[in-house]
């Protein structure tokens, strides 16, 4: 059986390596690509555009919510009729909120951080020809492009994008006549989350299968980078969570157009009676976030794996823990499924039942709080290198412990009962789970911006990007814990009218003129990432010298990654600054006889022949 399966998966990558000799046209090889580092290429720039709208659409309601008497008709001409004598319409206000959060959680920081890096380093680090399924990967791609086009029109109707807040809770979603923002802007919003949602089944289901599958030899699970280990826990909880979206999505397009009840009753508008019996709202709320607080981990374990890898390279130290973070990893994607109802403290649900959520939810800190120690230990006595990435890798680090510290107080039922709904909440999941990510995406992108467009990053504008960021985005929500004290609640289209709010004038001028900042910061990103892409310096081979095997392969490599034969493997990706070796870094490619380690090379080949891998010198098929 083994045998057998050995030879079938030579025969897949001989298939594969048939297909790297193929010449392609300008529509397979850009548009229609079945290359997965052509596909991570385009998430990533389509991520990174729906980034520019989502940040665009956070510095539009920064401006009412920090300026509030200021005169708008300069937005006139891009906004219409929702910018009325100056002034924003404050159903536009929620529709923005609604938007921005919808993009940058969706289509950001799920198919532009995890599309991108899962399809870049899935095959490269695990030494695969491509996918499992290049068809289906593609089908991936073009499913959320297509769910990007509905979103995208959606923007410019003239009812307006969908509104009620990124969760989109009935009886605003459910009920067409509602708002303006319930109509064909909720039903657009709909349709392209459903095709999102298969979007990440698609690629679910390929990441998994590859990681499985694919692996070269003696690739075995224990010498897999963190990064590999992050895709693929995160591509399991994506495909048990998103379906139940999906099945949320599906009864709520029932509700708004076939007249049912799952989640509307005792329904009246303008005095009548609507003709809706039985259902419940908060069914919607435990549906939606028993996929919503697994999306919280889908969304910051791609960013914790590349900070992994970011880390232990520029630390120039093996990851301290490296059991650890995988058991860590595990237990939070168990956790994460039985945590949901955390976010709804507030709906008269039976005290009992709270103090269970609260007690998992307090728990899920542990392996939360193994990841960073971890990356304090790593980077503690390290001869720390500071690449634009690396200070990312950092600054990720930062922002998840300054947000999970406040993760532990909103998990106390006690207190996140006085505190929900106000921007207490909206500091917290901005710190831990937003930027944390953002950050994590953006180490990656410059740790891996060479092995996908064979180019360097301009460092100098790489710092100016970090620090402007970084600084902007604590200016930006450590404030926002004070207010959230005070009880300001989330989704205020104004706070002036409120006396009790009037001290905290200057403090969201200060927060909008820091987010207008840190959104100057990713136009210089944007720059520097275009322009790199076509006249940035060539890139060496190994820019990093970093341990793992996607760097053995081309500058440019060709759909097969690898010219000839897979590289085998022979030790786990972070032997760096070991004692008596010639440099401070050992690919996993270099045989263990090849090093000061081994003093018995033939006892030693023979125990890593049976963790799979070639004896020194045998010849490897594929």
């Amino acid at each position: 059986m083994e045998a057998n399966t050995e030879q079938a998966v030579a025969h897949a990558h001989d298939v594969h390596h048939d297909h790297e000799h193929h010449e392609g046209n300008f529509i397979t090889t850009y548009v229609f690509s079945q290359d997965h580092k052509m596909i991570a290429r385009q998430f990533l720039i389509t991520g990174l555009l729906w980034a520019l709208i989502g940040g665009g659409l956070s510095i539009v309601f920064r401006l009412q919510l920090g300026f509030p008497e200021m005169d708008m008709s300069f937005l006139e001409p891009f906004f219409g009729k929702w910018i009325v004598d100056g002034k924003m319409d404050p159903e536009f206000y929620l529709a923005a909120v609604t938007m921005h959060g919808t993009i940058m959680v969706f289509f950001l920081l799920t198919a532009g951080l995890s599309g991108t890096f899962s399809n870049l380093l899935i095959p490269l680090q695990i030494g695969a020809r491509d996918m499992a399924s290049p068809f289906l990967n593609m089908l991936s791609y073009w499913a959320f492009f297509l769910s990007s086009v509905f979103m995208f029109i959606s923007l410019f109707l003239e009812t307006g994008p969908a509104s009620g807040g990124w969760v989109i809770y009935p009886p605003l979603s459910a009920l067409p006549q509602a708002m303006s923002g319930s109509g064909l802007g909720m039903t657009l919003w709909l349709i392209a989350m459903a095709l999102f949602i298969a979007s990440v089944l698609l690629g679910g289901i390929n990441y998994i299968s590859t990681v499985i599958n694919m692996r070269t030899r003696g690739m075995s699970f224990g010498r897999m980078p963190l990064t590999i280990w992050a895709f693929f826990i995160t591509a399991i909880i994506a495909l048990l969570s998103f379906p139940v979206l999906f099945a949320a999505a599906l009864l709520l397009i029932f509700d708004r157009s076939f007249g049912t009840s799952f989640f509307l009753s005792d329904i009246y508008i303008g005095g009548e009676a609507l003709q809706h019996v039985g259902g419940s709202p908060l069914l919607f709320q435990h549906l939606f976030w028993f996929l919503g607080h697994p999306e919280v981990y889908i969304i910051i374990l791609p960013a914790l794996g590349l900070a992994s890898e970011v880390i232990a390279t520029n630390s120039r130290k093996p990851i301290f823990g490296y059991k650890a973070m995988i058991g860590s990893m595990l237990a939070i994607a168990l956790l994460s499924f039985i945590v949901w109802a955390h976010h709804m403290f507030v709906t008269g649900m039976n005290p009992f039942l709270g103090s269970v959520f609260m007690l998992l939810t307090l728990i899920i800190a542990i392996p939360s709080a193994v990841k960073a120690f971890n990356y304090i230990t790593t980077l503690w006595k390290g001869n720390i290198v500071f690449t634009p990435g690396m200070l990312f890798a950092i600054g990720l680090v930062s922002l998840f412990i300054s947000g999970g510290v406040t993760g532990i107080i909103l998990g106390n039922s006690a207190l996140d009962i006085q505190l929900h709904d106000t921007y207490y909440v909206v500091a917290h999941f901005h710190l831990v789970m937003g930027a944390s990510a953002f950050f994590g995406m953006m180490a990656g992108v410059y740790h891996w911006f060479p092995k996908l467009f064979g180019r360097m990053l301009d460092e100098r504008l790489g710092y100016i990007h970090f620090w402007m960021t970084f600084i902007g985005v604590y200016l930006v929500f450590f404030p926002m814990h004070y207010l959230g004290i005070s009880g300001f609640p989330r989704r205020y289209y104004s706070f002036t009218n409120f006396d009790a709010f009037q001290g905290y004038v200057e403090l969201n001028e200060f927060i909008s003129l820091a987010a207008i900042m840190a959104f100057i910061g990713q136009l210089i990103f944007g720059f520097n990432f275009f322009y790199s892409m076509f006249r940035g310096r060539l890139a060496p081979k190994n820019p990093w010298r970093s341990n793992t095997i996607e760097w053995t392969t081309e500058r440019f490599p060709g759909h097969g990654n690898w010219k000839g034969e897979i590289p085998a493997v022979y030790r786990w990706p972070y032997d760096y600054s070991k004692p008596g070796a010639a440099e401070d870094f050992i690919p996993q490619t270099t045989p263990l006889s090849e090093t000061p380690e081994s003093n018995l090379p033939e006892e030693q080949e023979q125990v890593d022949r049976e963790k799979g891998a070639p004896a020194d010198g045998e010849a490897i098929n594929l």
